[in-house]
């Protein structure tokens, strides 16, 4: 069975970043960052200084939001809008999760969509949905596409199946999917039957958020499986994908050192991006 790591895949696109931040700095332009964490919640914490360190070692400007920076839904949105106006910013970064006072649907429809590099404004996902190249996309979704291009998977053609629905993964993922010309399932916890249905598929996205949900008996032999999961389970990282399928599958993302090793570096492509586009 073939490992598909992702440390290899964000070392090359790491290196195309460093290149174009270079090239924006030769002309004078910095990409700025804005990583918005409003929760105290560790979790969110680590992640941001993993990606702020991340997007230094670049070269990208970091603007951290720190919880003290707002107590309220007014004072978060009040944020948002400075952010939105800022020149130094050409990206901003919503960290989940968010406090109980936080409406996150009203603080993304206050975003400005040009500054979400994440694609979760809704002006993003209908870029997306209705297939304009120039959308952003969450970067855990363009990571799975990004190591099935690196290793040579063909998609075109291909019958795949997405397991999970979600606004950041699942949704997004079969919409890249379907744009690479494959031939698209969507499951979810009220599909029936889910084994027959992924017993089909020559690639499977696994994106459930359950533990080692997916077994050997569920995937068809010889097939693609990329695994976006990420549990910890009496002490160990799992994914959403049991052991065995190794047993079965031509290929397999690990985890960890699979699609997580990659998201970071899409997020940083998606800075330059913007900082681009708004030359």
């Amino acid at each position: 069975m073939r490992e598909l790591y992702g440390k290899e895949v964000a070392r090359v696109r790491r290196e195309e970043v460093c290149r174009a931040v270079a090239e924006l700095a030769a002309q004078g332009r910095t990409p700025g960052l804005a990583l918005v964490r409003l929760s105290t919640d560790a979790g969110a914490r680590m992640y941001a200084e993993f990606l702020a360190k991340a997007a230094g070692d670049v070269g990208i400007a970091v603007i951290r939001i720190e919880p003290d920076a707002a107590h309220s839904q007014e004072e978060a949105l009040a944020l948002i809008r400075r952010l939105n106006a800022a020149p130094e910013v050409d990206g901003v970064l919503l960290l989940m999760p968010l406090p109980a006072y936080a409406d996150r649907r009203a603080l993304l429809d206050a975003l400005n969509p040009a500054k979400d590099i994440d694609g979760l404004t809704p002006t993003q996902a209908g870029l997306l949905a209705t297939g304009r190249e120039d959308a952003f996309v969450p970067a855990t979704a363009r990571a799975c596409l990004a190591l099935l291009t690196h290793y040579g998977i063909a998609v075109e053609g291909k019958e795949a199946v997405v397991i999970g629905r979600s606004d950041v993964i699942g949704k997004p993922v079969a919409r890249l999917l379907l744009a690479a010309h494959a031939t698209v399932t969507i499951c979810h916890s009220h599909t029936r039957e889910l084994a027959a249905v992924t017993r089909r598929a020559d690639i499977v996205v696994a994106a459930l958020g359950r533990p080692r949900a997916i077994t050997a008996e569920m995937i068809r032999p010889g097939a693609t499986v990329i695994d976006v999961g990420i549990h910890r389970v009496d002490g160990a990282t799992v994914g959403d994908v049991d052991p065995a399928v190794r047993e079965v599958a031509a290929a397999l993302t690990p985890v960890p050192g699979g699609v997580g090793a990659v998201t970071t570096v899409m997020m940083l492509e998606a800075v330059v991006t913007a900082c681009r586009r708004r030359q």
